[in-house]
């Protein structure tokens, strides 16, 4: 699985840092700090020639998917600036992606995704960002589980989306990813952009049937869910996704005291979402991780349709009143995303 292997590179670069360090990687020919050690430090020239070492791996792996991603002369800087924190800049204010790929990412996605990245809203706790820190202080952190939660859904999908000789969104998806990951280089921030555009690409080249088929694949690629298959299939969803920071909360209408929304069937769940992670673009809102983690769930396997009907809360654009329909797939165009309301 790619996410797998990114990520296992990933980590063992961040394993490599220190945040005092007096080193840094960066492009021997544009400057730019290379995905996935922008932004990071370290104590010697001889583990920042490790973590070069490692960032080429990364992105040979990223070259087996598309042949035509820029190939970065790697090196060692020394240097005693205060890094940059959570920043998609050079130090010199240039941009993360190289000057010989036109002044702007190849996929014109890219550029609404990383748009919305102002308006998202803050994790739902206070454990940090970086993912290197949460493990020194002996705890994962809801930030390191929601990157790999993102990671493992998005490799998940890639690896349906080739099996069902879907190319026209598997190529939509893998060059936004290769234009984010040149341009986010906050890992929190690149995970959850990686899932709004593999969204949006299903939303834009697969009907309804074929998007609902391609995540039902991707949740059969992924763990069985630790919960008691008995569970409820709507409530052990938001649990999973509470628990790695893509929704602060969640309330049943039903435990809540709230009555169904009007129009509603009584089969159907109403769900008051707070602090959804993912952020509107086009009018739409990615719902593919809510849906992948109720079909591993069902017990039946079905992708569940999924709408918003509301906002609900302040006006964020992060809380939602969610509808799930478990036999309705083609609910709002399909089970990756879903169209927000107009305000009445």
């Amino acid at each position: 699985m790619i996410g797998t292997t990114l990520l296992d590179i990933a980590d063992h670069i961040e394993s490599l840092a220190a945040d005092d360090g007096e080193f840094s990687l960066v492009c021997a020919r544009y400057g730019d700090r290379p995905v996935p050690a922008a932004g990071l430090r370290f104590e010697s020239r001889e583990t920042a020639r490790a973590a070069a070492r490692a960032t080429e791996q990364y992105r040979d792996t990223l070259r087996r998917y598309d042949p035509e991603l820029p190939f970065y002369d790697v090196v060692v800087r020394q240097e005693f600036a205060e890094p940059p924190s959570g920043s998609t800049e050079r130090d010199d204010g240039g941009p993360t992606f190289a000057p010989g790929e036109g002044g702007s990412p190849p996929a014109e996605l890219a550029d609404r995704i990383v748009d919305g990245t102002a308006r998202r809203a803050p994790g739902g706790d206070d454990a940090p960002t970086d993912r290197r820190r949460a493990g020194e202080a002996g705890r994962r952190g809801r930030a390191r589980d929601r990157v790999e939660f993102c990671h493992a859904a998005a490799a998940a999908t890639f690896e349906a989306l080739s099996a069902g000789g879907h190319d026209r969104a598997e190529s939509a998806a893998m060059n936004a990813y290769f234009s984010l990951a040149e341009r986010v280089a906050d890992p929190d921030d690149l995970c959850l952009c990686l899932l709004e555009a593999m969204a949006t690409a299903l939303d834009r080249h697969l009907d309804p049937d074929a998007q609902a088929s391609v995540l039902a694949a991707a949740a059969e690629r992924l763990p069985e869910p630790s919960e008691s298959a008995a569970a409820d299939p709507v409530d052990a969803a938001f649990d999973r996704l509470a628990a790695v920071g893509l929704v602060e909360g969640y309330e049943r209408a039903d435990e809540a005291g709230l009555a169904a929304r009007p129009g509603v069937p009584a089969n159907d769940a109403t769900v008051r979402v707070s602090g959804y992670a993912l952020s509107p673009a086009d009018g739409r809102v990615a719902t593919l991780p809510a849906a992948l983690e109720l079909c591993r769930r069902d017990s039946r396997g079905r992708i569940a349709g999924i709408s918003l009907l509301g906002a609900a809360g302040d006006a964020t654009g992060s809380d939602w009143w969610v509808r799930v329909d478990p036999d309705a797939p083609a609910l709002d165009g399909g089970p990756s995303t879903a169209s927000v309301p107009s305000a009445n």
